[in-house]
């Protein structure tokens, strides 16, 4: 799987709301997140548990740089967290947990979301989801009117992952 993303720093969490209400197709709500990365050699790995009831293994591989990027991803739905958790952290070790609320938001294949990182503070996420009728130019075409319509600068723009910028708080 693979989409084109861009994550921002907000000033303003509620004047994204606004205009991501504005400009959504459909408003999927909010879920409380909690991604435990682990260390490994290629990409970033985490377990992603959504509000303490469905989780997910994702690994995903992307350049770190500011602006719109693709990623390359997997999913993988997953039954016991729990245990999954106490594995992989005893055979890779865990390099930083990310807590945070994410209100999700879509404009047809783009996913909006407007993060509270504990930690970190407030963040915009797009990700612009490829396939046949979305290739790596739509995608990125996508993602940069969208972020004309929040009014996104260059100096909002984010280069890594949530467990980058808590890395370099630590």
């Amino acid at each position: 799987m693979r989409n084109i993303e861009l994550k921002a720093r907000l000033a303003d969490l509620a004047a994204a709301r606004l205009v991501a209400a504005s400009v959504a197709t459909r408003h999927v709500g909010t879920q409380q997140q909690v991604d435990t990365y682990f260390d490994c050699r290629q990409g970033r790995l985490k377990l992603r548990e959504i509000d303490g009831r469905s989780a997910q293994l994702v690994w995903y591989a992307r350049a770190d740089r500011s602006g719109p990027k693709a990623s390359d991803y997997r999913l993988v739905p997953v039954d016991d967290p729990v245990g999954l958790k106490a594995a992989l952290s005893e055979a890779l070790g865990v390099r930083v947990i990310v807590e945070k609320r994410r209100e999700i938001f879509l404009v047809d294949n783009v996913r909006i979301h407007l993060d509270e990182v504990v930690g970190l503070g407030d963040f915009l996420e797009f990700e612009a989801v490829l396939g046949p009728q979305c290739d790596d130019r739509d995608g990125h075409l996508r993602v940069d009117e969208l972020a004309t319509k929040f009014g996104l600068a260059e100096a909002d723009l984010v280069r890594g992952s949530y467990a980058d910028l808590l890395g370099s708080n630590s």
